[in-house]
């Protein structure tokens, strides 16, 4: 009896096919690489380190925006930028050693701060009419190896140049 329980369970399981790969933990990574700087739920600091909760999704809502994102993790950022009026001069380290699982997870993470379980932004209601903007989908490993193979290695002063096209465009306010 055991031996037949056992292998209609095998049956079953090979029946349903492979298990799906297990996404990157975007949180632990986040924690790991990134709290330093951009702060328990990536609040920032004011002045020094950009707010990045709120924001990611606007910018990965554009196939060029999401493209951005990606050169961020992977080859970092240096110049000026201005968060809530703010100016902040800095360097953005990149994060090449990240694969594409976890830079993945960790966008994907981060642009789930942006919205509420019930489809609000942080802190607020839309006005009452408003039709709810849907969230962008989130990123996969996929999407992001074919962002860092579209294009030859990047300065951090390029990835600086590409924001300030996704600036002027309106994607990056």
């Amino acid at each position: 009896m055991l031996r037949a329980l056992v292998f209609m369970v095998g049956v079953a399981a090979a029946a349903a096919g492979p298990l799906p790969a297990r996404a990157a933990d975007g949180s632990g990574l986040f924690i790991q690489n990134c709290l330093m700087c951009h702060q328990s739920g990536a609040v920032g600091l004011p002045g020094q380190f950009p707010r990045l909760a709120g924001r990611i999704t606007a910018i990965s809502s554009q196939p060029k925006g999401r493209a951005y994102l990606i050169d961020v993790l992977t080859y970092g950022m240096a110049g000026k930028i201005t968060v809530d009026d703010q100016s902040i001069v800095g360097l953005m380290p990149p994060f090449a050693q990240l694969s594409n699982d976890d830079v993945a997870g960790v966008l994907s993470y981060i642009q789930s701060l942006d919205v509420s379980p019930g489809g609000t932004p942080p802190g607020g209601t839309p006005p009452a009419g408003a039709p709810r903007a849907a969230a962008p989908p989130v990123f996969t490993a996929r999407e992001v190896q074919a962002g860092r193979s579209a294009t030859t290695v990047k300065s951090a002063t390029d990835v600086r140049a590409e924001r300030q096209s996704l600036e002027d465009a309106k994607i990056i306010q």
